[in-house]
């Protein structure tokens, strides 16, 4: 009894952690939206990762954690390529489409997740999942298009597609992280070494930046550094400790919090709305996570 009910409240803990850790993601979406006023998406996601590195690497030193001796080498390199990937795709695309737009199709990961399981954990697509697949696409087409086939013209449907392509990143990368959060016995090293390897994708596009890193302004600091830590390193550890008590997908619809909190601070702040048609498909698209997951 005593073990169920211990095994139960670290469940529990598991949950609160994602929550939060989801709810400082979320407000990553407006603060990317705000940030991208004051310099180009290259030298945005760079500085963000840089300056999360250093602080980290500050850390390992500080604290003389740090052994060349480490697990999952190959594992934490692949990790760090897909992150950079995907967090590049994700402020490319943020710059044509909306903040609360942005954390409805990033929060699609957990439908890629299902897809992906066949082919990476071996799981059997059921009729339940499939149909929130389909149902899912359906609130993709909704929220981007809003029924109007011009914007396949416009600039905004090129954000959606990239934020997408960065939500199906991102599948992996949730996948792959569970072996990482259950046998690392460091994980402020492996977040450091992880945070090493994400700059490797964000490197060669550095040559596109348009800023001068001498000359930001002080809000595109702030938004630097406010992402790097409280976008990044703070809710990855939390979610990645909460990650050892509980599934990949149950992590994935926890994180759906995102959406709320971004969706809100958006509203509030950066006087963003959705209309009825994006709203159905919205609601579509949670319709489906909900049902995938729980099939």
């Amino acid at each position: 009894m005593q073990k169920s009910e211990k095994t139960s409240d670290t469940k529990k803990q598991a949950v609160l952690l994602t929550i939060i850790a989801s709810s400082l993601w979320g407000t990553s979406f407006p603060a990317i939206k705000i940030g991208l006023q004051f310099m180009d998406a290259y030298t945005f996601v760079f500085l963000r990762f840089s300056f999360a590195l250093l602080l980290m690497v500050g850390v390992l030193l500080f604290t003389k954690n740090f052994s060349l001796n480490f697990n999952k080498k190959r594992l934490i390199l692949f990790l760090g390529i897909t992150n950079g990937a995907a967090y590049l795709l994700q402020y490319m695309g943020m710059f044509f489409t909306s903040a609360s737009k942005a954390s409805l199709l990033v929060n699609l990961t957990v439908i890629w997740v299902a897809l992906l399981s066949p082919i990476i954990l071996k799981e059997q697509i059921s009729r339940k999942k499939l149909s929130g697949v389909i149902v899912s696409f359906l609130g993709i087409f909704l929220v981007t298009t809003n029924l109007n086939l011009e914007s396949f013209n416009t600039g905004e449907i090129f954000g959606d597609i990239l934020v997408i392509a960065a939500g199906i990143i991102w599948a992996f990368f949730i996948i792959y992280n569970k072996p990482l959060v259950n046998e690392s016995e460091n994980m402020i090293q492996s977040l450091t070494l992880l945070l090493l390897f994400t700059m490797i994708p964000l490197m060669p596009v550095l040559t596109f930046s348009s800023a001068n890193f001498l000359i930001l302004q002080g809000e595109a600091w702030i938004a630097i550094t406010y992402t790097a830590i409280f976008c990044w390193i703070v809710p990855y550890l939390l979610w990645s400790k909460g990650l050892k008590n509980i599934s990949p997908v149950t992590s994935s619809v926890i994180l759906l919090n995102e959406i709320i909190v971004a969706v809100a601070i958006s509203t509030i702040f950066l006087k963003e709305s959705l209309t009825v048609v994006s709203g159905i498909g919205a609601a579509l698209i949670i319709i489906a996570i909900i049902v995938v997951s729980n099939s």
